[in-house]
């Protein structure tokens, strides 16, 4: 098993590969330093958009993005805002990008 970066360190190095890839992108929640989880929005700027976060998978021993929420936007900025309610300590990125594109599938973010 990998160590895992601190959550602040690893949502500083996300939203500068973001800006470097010229994908908008928001911290609209700031969460734990160290230990907060991360949920990543990604709005399509049609009404429709998902959020994805990380879990571990036990069965690959890794940790891998899963959908938190897909579909009209209101309906996805409810379920972070229960999500951020139930953790505190919960980072969000919101992400604006027609096309979907969020880079998790990335080496280096896909685990």
């Amino acid at each position: 098993m990998s160590a895992r970066l601190a959550s602040g360190l690893w949502v500083a190095a996300y939203l500068a590969r973001l800006r470097l890839a010229d994908i908008p992108a928001y911290l609209t929640a700031r969460g734990d330093e160290t230990a907060g989880a991360v949920v990543v929005k990604c709005a399509t700027l049609d009404g429709q958009a998902r959020a994805m976060q990380r879990v571990y998978d036990f069965e690959q021993d890794r940790r891998i993005w899963v959908p938190l929420a897909n579909g009209a936007e209101a309906d996805v900025d409810a379920t972070i805002a229960r999500a951020r309610r139930s953790d505190p300590d919960l980072w969000v990125i919101e992400i604006e990008e027609r096309t979907g594109r969020d880079l998790l599938d990335q080496d280096g973010l896909r685990e």
